[in-house]
């Protein structure tokens, strides 16, 4: 027999097989117990939360007649025929693939006959959400006076998409997403059974990808047992499902804290070349956020979603600062918007740690263990206003009777300026810029950023050159801090500079400019080379005065012999 999926193979057969359900399964139980069973059910959840297998139970444990509290005996012909899905009175229907009318009043004409080998008569829709409004109709009448023996069960993962009329005639049971420990717990049932060894880290890092769906669960686990060689380990699975490692995420975020723009660099390219996904970086960098937050407020594990309390993470979560964490949540999560409208999702993780790994003001740095730059800045702050002081107190002693009163003055919080333009730079670039030395800058640009190291790389990941002389370059940033970065960085400048001597053959100083700016800076200088000339300037009302005349002619010659019998040249 040919390989099946561990999904396919492990499907739950009984109610108590389905795992992080027990309100929806121990209701049904009852219901069945009870002999309280409805004509229609409405099994609404995400994807892989056992709503199919639930219908499934639910028909056996309806139409065995050895079931017990609500439970089917799986033995008997009718449960193991239903197991293999060919009775014929418990039909399945994918409405992704029947969403018409003629296939619901094919269903609501067989619906009156009776059933032929069980009690009852069950039609299990899944996602009915995808029925079209004139198929929701036809079934509608159907929920609405039911035929005899008959059991409608209606699934979906979309239930906003089901009109009222329809909910209404159902009994609705939401399924939930499964707890990351409810998934391990099964998974640890199936490898035992099977008697796999396995990594309980491996585990839990499989039920935290597989986002609360069991069926995603088991084919990450299928995955990672093809993959092992006989022993399932937490570094396979993480190689598996793209996530990375605590450890790399605690780093991570610690550069953030201590804004070390350089190690936030190194570890992000690190991780980007192992393989991992731009997306699932960002994503669990916003998960392993959230739990530092709730866990400085909780101080409980079970609420955790991607992390796992041990030593460093108990340290990273008394020392972070809750600011710092909310901006780098704000911060990835537009991070991920803009990565999906880019082929270049790398680009934007870059600006993204360089934003982070910026000081903000009020922000609270952790201390380091060689007493950071930070600590040091503090310390002489602190020092000059002692210093201060202790001048304002020795000049309010030997003040005069005629001196004027020092007057205490509010300092106003300085706000962050846009970047300021050197135009005289520019200008004296654009005077004696040329195409071809454009082009051939353009040429090497690629190649100058490759050869650049990792962190002036990433400043210049987003520049354009724009213009170029003999002697000079003018470069757009795409944000300003970058721009910023840019002008300020000495060795980035001079190897800049050591490169286009080592392949053009001269030296270039760079200009940075916004490219929110570039336009109004451009403008300038046309607008200065205008009146510095006046000879065009002069010839400029006469153009405009041949141009006018021009159209003049031209609407005077369509008038008379109409417009398919002018044309008009130059």
């Amino acid at each position: 027999m040919s390989y099946q999926a561990l999904y396919r193979v492990w499907r739950p057969q009984r109610f108590e097989d389905i795992a992080g359900q027990e309100a929806v399964t121990q209701t049904l139980r009852n219901a069945l117990s009870h002999g309280n069973t409805s004509h229609a059910y409405l099994f609404s959840g995400p994807r892989g939360t056992g709503k199919t297998s639930a219908a499934k139970i639910f028909a056996k444990a309806m139409n065995c007649k050895h079931a017990v509290d609500g439970e089917p005996c799986n033995e008997c012909d009718l449960c193991q025929s239903i197991t293999r899905g060919n009775l014929p009175d418990v039909i399945e229907i994918d409405a992704a693939s029947n969403n018409g009318v003629d296939e619901i009043r094919d269903i609501r004409e067989k619906a009156n006959y009776a059933p032929t080998q069980a009690d009852y008569k069950v039609y299990i829709i899944d996602e009915v959400h995808m029925l079209s409004m004139g198929a929701f109709n036809a079934l509608l009448k159907t929920l609405e006076e039911p035929p005899v023996n008959v059991v409608f069960i209606l699934a979906t993962t979309e239930p906003h998409k089901i009109p009222l009329t329809i909910i209404s005639r159902t009994q609705r049971f939401d399924f939930r997403r499964i707890a990351p420990l409810d998934i391990v717990r099964r998974m640890t049932f199936i490898l035992n059974e099977k008697e796999v060894n396995f990594e309980e880290d491996a585990l839990l890092a499989i039920a935290k990808a597989a986002e609360g769906g069991m069926r995603d669960a088991l084919s990450i686990l299928d995955q990672a047992l093809s993959f092992s060689n006989g022993t399932i380990t937490l570094e396979e699975t993480l190689r598996i499902t793209g996530s990375v490692t605590q450890e790399l995420l605690s780093e991570y975020v610690r550069a953030s804290l201590i804004n070390d723009t350089e190690k936030g660099l190194s570890l992000l390219h690190s991780i980007l070349q192992e393989g991992k996904d731009a997306n699932r970086l960002a994503d669990d960098t916003i998960l392993f956020c959230r739990d530092i937050l709730i866990y400085q407020k909780t101080q409980e594990e079970t609420v955790l979603k991607m992390s796992k309390v041990n030593e460093q993470f108990t340290e990273l979560v008394k020392e972070a600062d809750a600011e710092k964490i909310y901006e780098i949540i704000r911060v990835m999560n537009h991070t991920q918007q803009e990565m999906r409208q880019s082929s270049h999702a790398e680009v934007y993780l870059e600006v993204a740690t360089v934003r982070l790994t910026q000081p903000s003001p009020n922000q609270k740095v952790i201390q380091t263990s060689g007493g950071g730059v930070d600590d040091k800045e503090v310390s002489a702050l602190k020092a000059k206003m002692a210093q201060m002081q202790k001048m304002l107190e020795q000049m309010q002693q030997n003040q005069a009777p005629a001196a004027q009163p020092i007057q205490k003055t509010t300092r106003q919080p300085k706000k962050q300026q846009q970047f300021k333009v050197n135009k005289t730079q520019v200008f004296t670039v654009l005077e004696k810029a040329t195409k071809d030395d454009l082009n051939r800058l353009k040429d090497v640009w690629p190649d100058l950023i490759n050869y650049l190291p990792a962190g002036q790389k990433a400043i210049l990941k987003t520049s354009k050159p724009v213009a170029a002389s003999p002697h000079g370059l003018v470069v757009t940033f795409d944000y300003d801090i970058l721009c910023e970065r840019a002008s300020s960085d000495t060795f980035l400048i001079e190897s800049i500079g050591d490169y286009l001597e080592k392949v053009i053959g001269h030296r270039a100083e760079m200009c940075s400019v916004p490219a929110d700016q570039w336009p109004t800076v451009r403008q300038a200088f046309i607008q200065r080379m205008k009146n510095s000339s006046p000879e065009e300037t002069d010839a400029a009302p006469e153009e405009e005065a041949a141009e006018t005349q021009d159209d003049s002619v031209v609407s005077e010659a369509i008038d008379i012999f109409g417009k398919e019998a002018v044309t008009i040249k130059d």
